[in-house]
């Protein structure tokens, strides 16, 4: 693709942008119980996602380094919801545990990977769920293929859910982003090594899906199967 083309769509979804992240909220709650005490949302933006999970859970806490985007959080939440936003580093500030499930939705790529899987892992409560929706650098040519794929459908969905109009940049897209450094296949030969049993999908929309359930005993010893 051109450049000249590239930077046409790039000024298409400036008037018409759309939530990629938002449009993979429905697929975590479907592999999450329906019913839970407590959840962590590490990269919670301005709290989409913690609201959600909130429908389900106890209690949750929205984790955000960012602190304008957690005060638009905190802004758009209802006080009867039971959400608690934090400004604080992933790996340093989370509050304390356990959690019956953790979500992490296209935040992985700013942390050190091995160590926030790591992380998680330990903070989560004997039979929970981790949810990970992040962001892979593409390098073989089924990335490529993917993405290519995917730019006629995005275009389409970003008229189809702006009804053709222009449109402001939605609230969850404001906070600082940057471009992802590992590849997919990177991606699961780490993961392999701190979550075995882990469920890994290539997605369209420049996205991939990670899924791991902890048993009540401990970490899973099965290796891990990658969803293709």
């Amino acid at each position: 693709m051109t450049t000249r083309a590239l930077r046409a769509i790039g000024r298409f979804h400036s008037v018409h942008p759309w939530d990629h992240n938002a449009h993979y909220h429905p697929w975590i709650m479907r592999q999450i119980p329906r019913r839970f005490d407590r959840a962590l949302d590490v990269g919670s933006g301005s709290g989409d996602l913690a609201r959600l999970l909130a429908t389900r859970a106890t209690a949750v806490r929205g984790l955000d380094a960012d602190r304008a985007v957690v005060a638009k959080a905190r802004e758009l939440t209802d006080p009867a919801v039971p959400v608690t936003f934090t400004a604080g580093d992933a790996l340093m500030e989370t509050p304390p545990g356990p959690y019956d499930v953790i979500t992490c939705v296209a935040a992985l790529h700013h942390l050190p990977f091995t160590e926030a899987l790591t992380h998680f892992r330990r903070h989560l409560a004997p039979g929970g769920t981790l949810v990970v929706v992040g962001v892979a650098r593409a390098a073989s040519p089924s990335d490529h293929l993917l993405g290519a794929a995917a730019i006629p459908l995005n275009i389409a969905m970003a008229w189809i859910k702006n009804k053709g109009r222009r449109a402001p940049r939605p609230d969850s897209m404001t906070a600082p982003t940057r471009p992802a450094t590992m590849s997919f296949a990177e991606i699961v030969r780490d993961a392999r090594r701190v979550l075995p049993g882990a469920r890994l999908r290539r997605r369209l929309f420049w996205r991939y899906t990670l899924v791991w359930h902890q048993r009540p005993g401990g970490v899973r010893a099965q290796p891990p199967r990658v969803d293709r």
